[in-house]
């Protein structure tokens, strides 16, 4: 039984055979020896790694020299975009960078469009356009006068208010006012010793507290 089993592997032997000792004292010896998926420097004679790249001129922008180290570091300071270049030339290269390298249109109308001629002849008579802020100092036919903004206020706030019989739009003198008319009344040493408006005055007490917490008193 046992002498007639024989092994029969499915798959193939892809174990990697090791160096031979002659192989591995030439691979130490050869410190420059690239790594698997390297590439090799572009300037000649160089066997560094390539680990940078550089464009080949500035019409070709999308192709590259691939330089280690300090050939890149090199490369670089020789680079010139510019090289060869007009002061001229120069200015517009950059005015084109500015944009993207892609062309613009001004927004202006033509002085010989009749739309801008009228737009321009109804500006200086304030109409032809909205000015609700009154900027313009026209404001034209259809301007409208800002009213300010109605004061943002909380809940407890407006009820702090509800409670001395005030309007949400009251400023801080009328709210003091207020307070001291109702503490007057209420309290019983102003009112011939009524107790019953004792609860009335504890809402009107806390009631200020909270207005005056929140800078409105």
């Amino acid at each position: 039984m046992a002498g007639a089993f024989q092994y029969k592997p499915k798959f193939v032997d892809i174990r990697v055979r090791p160096p031979t000792p002659e192989e591995a004292a030439q691979a130490d010896d050869d410190v420059f020896a690239l790594k698997p998926g390297e590439r090799a420097c572009d300037h000649a004679g160089c066997r560094l790694a390539a680990t940078a790249r550089a464009p080949k001129s500035r019409d070709m922008l999308n192709e590259h020299y691939w330089f280690c180290q300090g050939h890149a570091a090199e490369y670089n300071r020789q680079w010139n975009f510019f090289a060869g270049m007009s002061e001229g030339e120069v200015r517009q290269r950059q005015a084109q960078s500015a944009a993207g390298d892609r062309p613009t249109w001004e927004f202006k109308a033509s002085r010989f469009s009749r739309e801008s001629a009228a737009a321009s002849h109804n500006f200086g008579k304030g109409q032809g356009y909205r000015d609700p802020f009154n900027l313009f100092g026209g404001g034209g036919p259809n301007a409208r006068v800002a009213t300010p903004e109605a004061r943002r206020i909380g809940k407890l706030e407006r009820n702090a208010l509800a409670d001395l019989d005030l309007e949400d739009s009251a400023d801080p003198p009328k709210i003091r006012a207020r307070y001291i008319e109702l503490v007057k009344r209420c309290h019983p040493d102003s009112n011939g010793g009524d107790r019953s408006a004792e609860h009335k005055l504890q809402r009107v007490i806390k009631a200020y507290q909270v207005l005056r917490k929140a800078k409105m008193a």
